[in-house]
Order: structure tokens, then C-alpha cells, then sequence
């Protein structure tokens, strides 16, 4: 196929890259332990661990996973927002051969328990503070064996018993629970350290990761990336950034490049570029346990000079209009890479004026290991566009009969690369729904490409809602609401919101004359993640519908628009 976007290329970058150099992701993560087993790898909350102790750490997790008696390919969850354990956590599930299920910690019981069940994920390693969540459901899943964390695991006794206790006394953050049978972390690795763990015999082509995800559908699916999904998109993304690294305006790049996390790592967007392509790198990363407490993200990021800043737009947004940004060293920025959802140029002004790089926004999906576009690391302006397919990757953007556009013309955007995931978990009818017979998955995103192949997205085929970078699928708000007593119908849109980009919005008919909104509201506090729970609720008398029933959300769309106006 014609590839316009090579032309359009920084100096020096491949086409393609050669990504089988690795036999999988653990071998990458532990050439990354010899290679810089004495430098700092990730700090949070003034506790800093080496890549040596990674290295240990994960390999005794490991062993201890083993002698459960799991089996090679065995899915195991991780539960736990940026803490020191999760890189610890997900790495021992992979080096002892099995594969990591990422989890919200955020999730409801009920989706907490889909996702358990679907995966058929038989250990979980959890957070304390969301083991109430898990204790209401574990009985009804395949799980049999957790591993509790608490905050303070890896501080030390003195300070680790500090934090904990403030943690769970002072800030109230650890909701009651009982789970007699769970093991925790700080003893797992005890049992493990005195225990040999078998080499994974993991390879290229075998499952690492499920990433949930609603998919093009509202159904949520995981998809599976194998190693060679990941390791690919890892090095993409090296190659891809390198014109920043050896940009002439700028000062030679450090031996250690300094990466602030404040993505979540269950996210696959952090989980490729904060964590791994970090650790490929040699890098240094700051976790960001509560990225939306902004003083207290910048407190955090105080004494750091830092180099990689990946964010959405939302938490650029945030930073620059927070007084006290002004106090972080930025000197040395060198990739702000803006994903997740649309960055604005408003925001992408303010950025570049407070920090002196600007934000290179990308693309992709869970489906992709995220990244499949991205404009020049080298840029020095906002394009307004999510840039060039990254090397050993093809975008094409097609009609519905799966036929090419005209140049500049909208359509589907289809994406073929050795990062695109091998399918849905387990869901051979919902894989075949989203792959071309020549192998290009099919975003669901409407964009269009210009002669120099760049790309622009215009439009969502899906109704998909983007809330601060996550996606929600109206199929699965519609569902709960539904089941609220005293709703007879209901329709879930996306609307604009200046703070998380969409902001999702229902409409109901009411079924009970005296149902109230705050009782709809309450319902879906007990029953849907926060980013996911309508942040607008609006009672009809009906709603329009096609002849033979189906509800019309894009007419409800144009209504509220008309409404707005």
C-alpha cells in the first residue's frame, strides 16, 4: 500500500523496527535488571526503589505465585493504583509465566466480578483499600488465592507502619473487610525469597496481558496482547522518541531520563510508556497515586528535573492553571505526550507556554498496546492532528464495505502493526467483527489522512463517551440505570465538558411517577465506576426510536446540541 507518511518522517527514522528481538516482555525486563540493576527505577511518596530490587522483589513474587500451584498461562489480576507494588506485582506475574489481567481499582462490585469471571483470573493481588469491593464478589469468581498490599509495604518497618496507620486511621481510606484467607504482600515475598522460581517459558506469541476494554461494542471484552504486541510498541515508541532526545535545541539528554507517572498503570497508555518502555530505557519514574490531587501531584513532582511528562488532556489542563506548576524544574522537558483523548489547542497553548515543549499528541487503543500514531517527538508547535502511523505500522482509512477512502476524504481509521492484539479473550465473534480479512483492525474512529499522512480524527463511528481518557460504553450505563427501580427506559449520550472532555448524560422515563433524580444518581454510585457515572440526568416523557423500537441516541445528540446552542 502507498504509505505518504514516510516521507513525512524525522530525519533517521526507521520504517520499520526490529521488534523480535526480544522472546518476550520478560526478557526485556530483565536485560533492563542486569543492565541498570543500581539505578533508582521508581520512587513514590519519598521511597525510591533500584532496578535491583525489582529484580528481586518481582522475582520472589513470582515464586511464591508458583507455588500456589498455577499453571503456565494462568491469568492473575493486579488491583492497585500507582504504588511501589504494582511494577513489583505485574512483573513476578510475568517472569513466573502468567499472564497479567489489569484491573481498576476504581471497579463496582458487579464490574469488578465480570471482569474476575470473564478473565478466569485464579489469584488477585489487591490494595487493601479495595478489598471491600472484592470481598463481595470472591465467592462468586475463580479466584483462590489474594495477596493483600497495604500502602506502606515497601517503606520500611518504621515508616511503612507511619503511612499505614495514617492511611487507615487518620485518612479513613480502608474500607472494613474480611478476607481470612488472603496472604500479605510483605509476607508473599517472604514465602517467595526462600522458594526458586522457574523460568517462564513464555514466547513471543503467548498472551501477557488482557487489557479491558468495551471494544467497538458495549460489551466489556479483554483484549489480548501478547508479548509481542507490547514488546513491538514498546520499541515503536524508543524509536520514536528519539529526535527529542537528540534535538539540537536542546541540551545533550541525560543517562536517566526522568518519567512522571501520574497515568494509571492499570491504563494501557502507562502501562507501555511509563512502565515499560521506562524500564526498557533505563529511566527513573515518580508515581502518582492521586493524580487528581493537583498540589498534591506537584508536591510530589518537587526536586525532580523532568524529561517525559505523558498525560491527558485533562491533567495538562489541570497543572498549568495550578499556581504552584511554576515551582516544578521543566527546564529539561523533553516529550509531553498528550493521549487518552483529544488534546485542545487552548490547553496545548498554555503547556507550551508554561513549559517550553509542547504537547506531541498520539493515538490508539487498548486493542493497539496503545500507541499507533503519534506527531514528531521533534515538533515544536501543536498540529491539531494525532500524527503519522509509528514504524512497522499501517493506517488505512476505509469505507464500511472496506474499500480506501479518496486522499482527505473521512473514514474509518483501520490500523495493521505487530502491536494490534491477537483478539478478544475468549470472544471469537466480537474479533471477527473488528478485523479486515487482510488484517486491519477497525478502530471504530472516523478520521481522514492528508497527502503528508497525517491523520485528524473527525468523527467517532462508536457512541462511545471519552471521560478524562477512559472509555464508556452507553450499552453498560444503560444497563444499570435501567435496572434502577422506577425507571421504565433510559439513553445514555456524550456531551462536552471543559474538565474531562465528555461528560456522560442519561435520559429516563420514568416508570415510577416519584422517582427522583437523586435516587438515580445514588444507584449509580453504588453500581458504576465514578468516570463512568452520569454527571447529567434528565427525565422524558419518551425518547425517539426507529419504527421498530430502537432508541435513537444520535437524534437525543442533536437535540441537546440544539438545546445548548
Amino acid at each position: 500500500m502507498d504509505k505518504p507518511w514516510l516521507k513525512s518522517y524525522p530525519a533517521g527514522m526507521p520504517a520499520e523496527i526490529k521488534y523480535d528481538q526480544y522472546s518476550s516482555i520478560v526478557q526485556l525486563l530483565e536485560e533492563s535488571f542486569q543492565k541498570f540493576a543500581t539505578r533508582p527505577a521508581f520512587t513514590c511518596m519519598g521511597k525510591t526503589i533500584t532496578y535491583s530490587e525489582v529484580d528481586n522483589f518481582s522475582r520472589a513474587i513470582g515464586a511464591y505465585l508458583q507455588s500456589l500451584g498455577l499453571q503456565p498461562g494462568d491469568r492473575v489480576a493486579c488491583m492497585m493504583p500507582n504504588v511501589l507494588q504494582y511494577p513489583v506485582a505485574v512483573a513476578g506475574i510475568l517472569r513466573a509465566g502468567f499472564v497479567a489481567v489489569n484491573v481498576n481499582p476504581l471497579y463496582t462490585p458487579r464490574e469488578l466480578e465480570h471482569q474476575l469471571k470473564d478473565s478466569g483470573s485464579k489469584a488477585i493481588i489487591i490494595l487493601e483499600n479495595f478489598a471491600a469491593t472484592l470481598q463481595q464478589v470472591v465467592d462468586k469468581t475463580p479466584v483462590k488465592h489474594i495477596v493483600l498490599a497495604a500502602m506502606g509495604d515497601m517503606f520500611g518497618f518504621v515508616k511503612g507502619a507511619l503511612v499505614n496507620y495514617v492511611v487507615r486511621n487518620k485518612k479513613k481510606m480502608v474500607p472494613a473487610f474480611s478476607l481470612p484467607t488472603a496472604v500479605k504482600f510483605n509476607d508473599a515475598v517472604a514465602r517467595g525469597k526462600g522458594l526458586a522460581m522457574a523460568p517462564s517459558r513464555a514466547n513471543f506469541e503467548d498472551p501477557a496481558v488482557l487489557q479491558y476494554t468495551g471494544g467497538t461494542t458495549g460489551v466489556s471484552k479483554g483484549a489480548t496482547l501478547l508479548h509481542r504486541n507490547i514488546v513491538a510498541n514498546v520499541l515503536q515508541s524508543e524509536a520514536w522518541m528519539q529526535p527529542a532526545l537528540t534535538n539540537p535545541k536542546k541540551p545533550k539528554a541525560p543517562d536517566q531520563m526522568t518519567t512522571v507517572c501520574a497515568l494509571p498503570l492499570y491504563h494501557i497508555f502507562a502501562f507501555t510508556i511509563c512502565y515499560l518502555l521506562a524500564m526498557r530505557t533505563g529511566g527513573l519514574v515518580v508515581l502518582i497515586p492521586n493524580p487528581r490531587d493537583i498540589p498534591g501531584t506537584i508536591k510530589a513532582l518537587k526536586g525532580f528535573k523532568i524529561h517525559m511528562f505523558p498525560a491527558v488532556n485533562t491533567l495538562y489542563n489541570a497543572l498549568v492553571n495550578d499556581p504552584t506548576f511554576k515551582e516544578l524544574d521543566v527546564s529539561d522537558l523533553r516529550v509531553a505526550n498528550g493521549g487518552g483523548m483529544a488534546v485542545q489547542k487552548a490547553v496545548a497553548d498554555k503547556w507550551l507556554a508554561a513549559t517550553g515543549c509542547p504537547i506531541v499528541e498520539g493515538y490508539g487503543l487498548s486493542e493497539t498496546s496503545p500507541s499507533a500514531t503519534c506527531n514528531p517527538t521533534d515538533t515544536d508547535a501543536y498540529s491539531g492532528t494525532i500524527g503519522l502511523p509509528l514504524p512497522s505500522t499501517e493506517i488505512a482509512i476505509r469505507d464500511d464495505d472496506n474499500n480506501d477512502v479518496k486522499q482527505g476524504e473521512p473514514g474509518e481509521i483501520c490500523i495493521r502493526g505487530p502491536q494490534v492484539m491477537a483478539g478478544y479473550w475468549q470472544r471469537p465473534d466480537e474479533t471477527a467483527k473488528v478485523f479486515a480479512p487482510d488484517g486491519f483492525f477497525k478502530s471504530g474512529d472516523i478520521g481522514v489522512m492528508d497527502e503528508r499522512g497525517y491523520v485528524k480524527i473527525v468523527d467517532r463511528k462508536k457512541d462511545m463517551v471519552l471521560v478524562s481518557g477512559f472509555n464508556v460504553y452507553p450499552n453498560e450505563v444503560e444497563d444499570v440505570v435501567a435496572s434502577c427501580p422506577g425507571v421504565m427506559e433510559c439513553a445514555v449520550i456524550g456531551v462536552p465538558d471543559d474538565k474531562s472532555g465528555e461528560a456522560v448524560k442519561v435520559f429516563v422515563v420514568k416508570k415510577d411517577p416519584n422517582l427522583t433524580e437523586q435516587q438515580v444518581r445514588d444507584y449509580c454510585e453504588a453500581n458504576l465506576a465514578g468516570y463512568k457515572k452520569p454527571k447529567y440526568i434528565v427525565f422524558r416523557a419518551d425518547l425517539p426510536k426507529t419504527p421498530v423500537g430502537k432508541i435513537l441516541r444520535r437524534e437525543l445528540r442533536d437535540l441537546d446540541k440544539k438545546a445548548a446552542a
